[in-house]
């Protein structure tokens, strides 16, 4: 079946099934809650209005954390919750989520003196019951400045090494709705909710857009009939809201997070750090990003900006510039050097926000409420405890059924996650694509897990897959066409900036192969040269709605 067919007849199932539990969002909490949810046995249908992460789960620091720093602000339980879900996302997705070590430098007069940091990380231990992947270590100035020589030495006190994990969220995000998929949900996305369909004042689906076949216009009408609605879309939440009650307050106060990617080579860290910005003290992450780029954020700022428009400003660059250089002293860092930026929505729950300069300490738990229709929306959160949070909101969808059934997604593996050893399994790909092409191995097993052979074989009979994407990146060809037949991406978005990281790791944002990319997978995504063409205006619009950078 071609991927133009299979979307079709995946609309259709929409149209004619009867579902248990419709989740609009395909963001990390609502892929989260379909999977589970369809794990469970229960009917689920799930849509998405642009692409799965399309908004703030394709735009974080790439963490799995523990939340080192909420320990600050007497988060201790989401530490306790947040250490747990570290452990089982590392066991779960093995590929997706690994172990990564921090250096934190102390320096005379900061902010956090070596004494607290060392009674924080070792609460950090206690509440995570020593399920880290190592407990911390304490370091001197000579230890810190050897593991980071680029650091600046003047001041610097000493300091301490600290786990916890880094991920590709896009990639996460996607491996939770395929999974859903294949525990037997009907996934899409590009399918914008329009209106609530309501029967005697109860929620009872939704009637929703087909956005691809609209063309600017209205596109083909779809009436998703379910018993239960979950909202699950994140900066978007009070907006769907209102479409069950117009007169809703608000449930969601947004904070800003930047972050930009600049060459390693440029800043010259080894590893990833936590550091504590001479602006303002709030903690700036240096982190390492594939085998080229440093990405250094984030900011944490209040905004009211439309969450589709969230863009990255020139004060927010040179904030990070600037945290950054004070850190790096001979890297000199200057916007021209910014490879790529970008801005995420964090959605805070409203109550527990304290207001404009209350950005960072605000709390980062999470809320489920009912509306007035029956509509059961998940608000605020973070992408390391979403499978928690998952499990919190199908455990209430059940009880509203009446059904029985406990989560199991701590035990399942994601996709691509049945891995016995990712060490093992990368010397495989290594010697599969050979020595000169070490790099896309070891990001062919990152990103796809154990499916990473099944890229490789389309590679295998068609050597032109083989090819790389852009010059000194590890993209393949194989993977636009594996995108477009086994992972429902449907537009060059789908494919440049989430299945794979080129828009984020080119300076063009992927502009430059963005034609190449559209002629590989037109022949399986059914694009006549009409639709190349709209492909690649889309293409343009959304490179540059996610990465120019505002005045």
């Amino acid at each position: 079946m071609s991927a133009a067919s299979a979307r079709a007849e995946t609309l259709a199932r929409l149209a004619r099934e009867q579902f248990d539990l419709l989740v609009i969002g395909g963001g990390i909490n609502g892929a989260g809650i379909a999977r589970d949810a369809a794990l469970r046995g229960l009917r689920v249908a799930l849509v998405e209005k642009e692409d799965f992460a399309s908004g703030t789960s394709s735009r974080s620091s790439r963490l799995v954390h523990g939340g080192v720093r909420y320990l600050e602000h007497g988060h201790f339980h989401l530490v306790f919750e947040s250490s747990r879900e570290r452990r089982t996302l590392l066991d779960i997705a093995p590929h997706l989520v690994r172990p990564l070590e921090f250096t934190w430098p102390v320096y005379a007069g900061a902010r956090v003196p070596r004494w607290k940091l060392a009674a924080g990380l070792m609460l950090y231990d206690v509440l995570a019951l020593f399920r880290n992947v190592a407990v911390h270590r304490r370091l001197g100035a000579r230890d810190v400045a050897g593991r980071e020589p680029a650091l600046r030495r003047d001041g610097l006190t000493g300091g301490a090494s600290y786990y916890d994990a880094a991920t590709d969220d896009a990639r996460l995000t996607l491996a939770n709705a395929i999974g859903a998929a294949e525990a037997g949900a009907v996934v899409a996305n590009h399918v914008a909710v329009r209106a609530l369909v309501r029967g005697a004042g109860v929620a009872r689906g939704a009637r929703s857009e087909d956005v691809l076949a609209s063309h600017g216009g209205g596109g083909p009408t779809i009436d998703i009939t379910a018993l239960i609605t979950v909202n699950a879309t994140g900066p978007w939440s009070d907006e769907l809201r209102r479409l069950e009650d117009p007169g809703a307050a608000a449930s969601v106060r947004g904070t800003k997070g930047v972050h930009v990617a600049v060459p390693r080579e440029r800043i010259g860290n080894r590893g990833a750090l936590t550091l504590l910005s001479p602006i303002d003290g709030r903690v700036t992450f240096v982190l390492p990003a594939g085998p080229r780029h440093t990405i250094v954020g984030t900011t944490d700022t209040a905004t009211d900006v439309e969450p589709g428009e969230v863009r990255a400003t020139r004060e927010d660059v040179e904030y990070l510039l600037r945290t950054a250089n004070a850190y790096f002293p001979d890297a000199h860092l200057h916007p021209d050097d910014v490879v790529s930026a970008w801005a995420g929505i964090r959605p805070l729950v409203a109550s527990g926000y304290g207001g404009a300069g209350d950005a960072a300490s605000a709390s980062r738990e999470h809320a489920i409420a009912r509306g007035p229709s029956g509509v059961i929306t998940i608000s605020g959160g973070k992408l390391t405890t979403y499978r928690a949070m998952s499990a919190e909101v199908v455990d209430t969808v059940c009880r509203t059924l009446g059904r029985s059934g406990t989560a199991s997604t701590q035990a399942r593996a994601l996709p691509g996650g049945d891995l016995r050893s990712p060490a093992r399994e990368t010397d495989a790909a290594r010697q599969a694509l050979g020595a000169a092409r070490a790099a896309a191995a070891e990001w062919l097993v990152g990103a796809y897990g154990s499916r990473w052979r099944a890229v490789w074989a389309l590679a295998e009979s068609d050597r032109a897959l083989a090819a790389e994407l852009s010059p000194g990146l590890p993209y393949i060809a194989a993977e636009l066409v594996y995108g477009v037949t086994r992972e429902m991406a449907c537009t060059l978005g789908d494919l440049l900036i989430r299945r794979t990281h080129l828009a984020f790791e080119t300076r063009d944002h992927g502009a430059a192969a963005a034609a190449a990319a559209a002629a590989i997978v037109a022949p399986v995504a059914g694009w006549d040269d009409a639709e190349i063409a709209r492909q690649l205006a889309a293409y343009e619009r959304e490179s540059a709605r996610i990465f120019a950078v505002d005045q």
